[in-house]
């Protein structure tokens, strides 16, 4: 019976060899595995090792527009690197110090206010005080007897800006300068400009200078136009019509078109007043 005991166990125990696959070393593994005998750690594995790649590929063209818009920025910075005339001009005018105030002087006499003013600042000795005076003048294009030519002129006649500290010595100094009327204000306590007023008096000017020193650019930003005046003619003149239908008739000037150089005006027909058009070279004033 031991015996018979003895030879079941061993039974026993070949079968569960069996069983749990216990290999024979001496037995070579297959090399053929079916499909679904992948393991799915593989796949997973082969997917992170991909990955990086793939993330290589599309950061490089970043990079290449990265270095394509670089000198783009570089190109509109050096554009933009002569800047605004009139910007900086503001920048400026708010970094100067003292107040702007108005000076009333005689007709036509501005400049000479401002040439006898500033003798009287260095031999006063107001340096300290009274920093600037200006005459605000504004470039336009007049029209007399036919011809058209740039002029200057005063944008404010009869008015003169100084920018100064105003006290009791800087306020006589300026008052009692010949041909200078007083200040704009009350009589001895002047009210200063706000700097928004001294901008739109003295812009003319500077971008005028700008478009002298660069008209290509001045041009390619688009130049303010120039304001147009006609010396010869003004609104409610009487004229002789001297060429034309209505030659030897008497007109009124009702609209002058300075840049077409053409006048609207009234003439007499037969006793009724009938609106006609004429060019300057047909008109003469009488």
């Amino acid at each position: 019976m031991s015996q018979q005991y003895d030879e079941e166990l061993e039974g026993a125990t070949s079968t569960d060899a069996t069983e749990q696959g216990a290999v024979d070393p001496s037995v070579d593994a297959p090399t053929d595995l079916p499909d679904d005998a992948a393991p799915a750690v593989d796949e997973e594995a082969a997917a992170d090792a991909e990955t990086p790649a793939d993330e290589a590929v599309d950061e490089e063209p970043a990079d290449e527009d990265a270095d394509e818009a670089a000198p783009a920025a570089t190109d509109e910075t050096d554009v933009d690197a002569p800047g605004d005339p009139l910007e900086e001009f503001r920048e400026a005018l708010r970094a100067k110090i003292g107040d702007w105030f108005v000076v009333h002087t005689y007709s036509g006499m501005e400049n000479r206010v401002k040439a006898n003013l500033e003798n009287r600042i260095t031999s006063l000795n107001m340096e300290d005080y009274i920093h600037e005076v200006i005459v605000p003048t504004e470039e336009v294009a007049e029209i007399k007897n036919g011809q058209r030519k740039l002029v200057k002129r005063t944008v404010l006649p009869g008015y003169v800006l100084v920018r100064m500290d105003l006290t009791d010595e800087s306020w006589a100094a300026v008052r009692h300068t010949p041909s200078v009327t007083g200040f704009v204000g009350h009589s001895h306590q002047p009210v200063p400009l706000s700097l928004d007023e001294v901008e739109s008096m003295l812009a003319p000017a500077v971008a005028a200078a700008a478009e002298a020193e660069a008209p290509e650019q001045v041009g390619a930003a688009g130049a303010t136009k120039k304001k147009v005046e006609v010396a010869d003619f003004d609104v409610s003149d009487s004229v002789m019509v001297v060429d034309g239908p209505f030659a030897t008739l008497h007109a009124t000037i009702t609209e002058i078109n300075a840049e077409s150089q053409r006048v609207k005006a009234l003439v007499e027909i037969f006793g009724r007043e009938t609106p006609v058009e004429l060019s300057f070279s047909q008109i003469q004033k009488v």
